[in-house]
Order: structure tokens, then sequence, then C-alpha cells
């Protein structure tokens, strides 16, 4: 199950990343030091536009963890539509992060690589609590990623007769508030993330376009492997 909790496995690597960009001189890197001791002073430094920049400039490989990478990119993006909720950012930051290794995108059913959003949602009905939460919250996740990662790819297959972007849409928004209604969400304080994911799914797609489009190839890993 994802989780958003990106920040909170951030490495020392990450915070040095931090220093090294946005240091002025020893003074400064001091102050920085301190003030990533603190969550709200941590989580305003992380907005700062120079850490992006940073990391989309480089050419060579970042030292930097993955849950880094994709939580400062996926937090500029959602900014750009007007999603400020830092939860929000943690969480999808945590799909890109899972589902950009393909092998993580196999849905949760016992018994075989699951990869069809049809068995998914046929199994839904022989499963419990517990199972259909997770099945769910896949196939919101995996909605969100294909419609914001590969939109392009979609668009040419419904050309052929495949799902559309609206279809995945749905499909996304209808499972989130699923989702966010179950036990178990709320046990990880993930009910509200999920509701919004739910009335946003569209504009967390189209920043995630953006995403694609501009900004990273999910198939160029330029940060430290963990």
């Amino acid at each position: 199950m994802i989780q958003a909790n990106c920040r909170a496995r951030f490495t020392a690597q990450d915070f040095e990343f931090v220093i090294r960009v946005l240091g002025r001189d020893s003074r400064q890197k001091i102050s920085l030091v301190e003030l990533l001791t603190d969550p709200e002073s941590r989580d305003q430094i992380l907005d700062d536009e120079s850490l992006y920049r940073a990391i989309l400039e480089n050419t060579g490989n970042l030292a930097i963890s993955p849950q880094f990478y994709f939580y400062v990119l996926a937090r500029l993006v959602l900014r750009r539509v007007g999603i400020e909720d830092r939860t929000l950012s943690d969480y999808v930051a945590a799909l890109l992060e899972k589902f950009s290794s393909t092998r993580q995108m196999r849905g949760p059913i016992a018994g075989g690589p699951v990869t069809y959003l049809s068995d998914l949602l046929l199994a839904l009905n022989g499963a419990s609590s517990y199972q259909a939460f997770l099945i769910q919250t896949h196939v919101g996740n995996y909605a969100l990623f294909v419609t914001g990662i590969f939109h392009e790819n979609i668009e040419s297959r419904r050309q052929r007769g495949a799902p559309s972007c609206s279809f995945y849409e749905e499909l996304g928004k209808t499972s989130f508030h699923a989702a966010a209604a179950h036990g178990v969400a709320k046990k990880f304080e993930l009910g509200p993330v999920f509701e919004t994911l739910a009335e946003r799914f569209r504009d967390c797609r189209l920043a995630l376009n953006e995403l694609a489009d501009e900004l990273v190839d999910l198939g160029d890993h330029r940060y430290c492997q963990p």
C-alpha cells in the first residue's frame, strides 16, 4: 500500500543537496541545517524553485534519493494547478516512486501478477473488505499514473478502440472515492488524500501530463538508487 511518506524518508544526501544548492555562505548553511530539523521550515525550503531547477538542469547523476527526486517535482507541478496540499504531493510522489518500476504496477491479487484492470474489477466481487480497499486504491493509483505519465499512449490507443483518458479518469475518481471511506484509509490518515484525488483527479492528471511532457523521463533515473 502506498503511503504519503516521502518526506519522512529523506536521506542525509538529500539534505546535503539542499544545503549545497541553497546555501550561499557558511553562515547560511548552518541556518539551513537548523531549519531542516523543523518539519514546517523544511517544507517551506523544499518549495524553493532553485531545488527543482538544480534537479532538472543536472545532466549527470544526482546524489539524491528517489523519494526526494519525485517529491520536489510532484510538488512543483501540483502547485501549478493550484493544489497546495503537501500531503497529497507526498502521496503522488510516493506513487511515482513505486510505479516507476513496472513490476510494482501489478495488481494486489494473490496467486499471480494481475495487471489488467478488468480482472481487478471482477475480483472486487469476491474480495474481503481489506482486499477491496487494496484493489480500489491500486485501480485509482494506476488510473492516475497511466493518464498522467502515458496520456499520449492512451490517446493513440483510443483511436484504435481502447479506453480513453476520460474512462480512466472516471474509474480513478470512483475508486479513490470508495477507498476514502474505508477504515484502513482512516487508520493511515489517507481519507482526505483520497477524497481530494477523487475530486481533483483531472487536475492531478494534467499536472502529471506536464511532468511527463516537460520535466522528467521516468525511464531516465538520474537520482541515487536506494
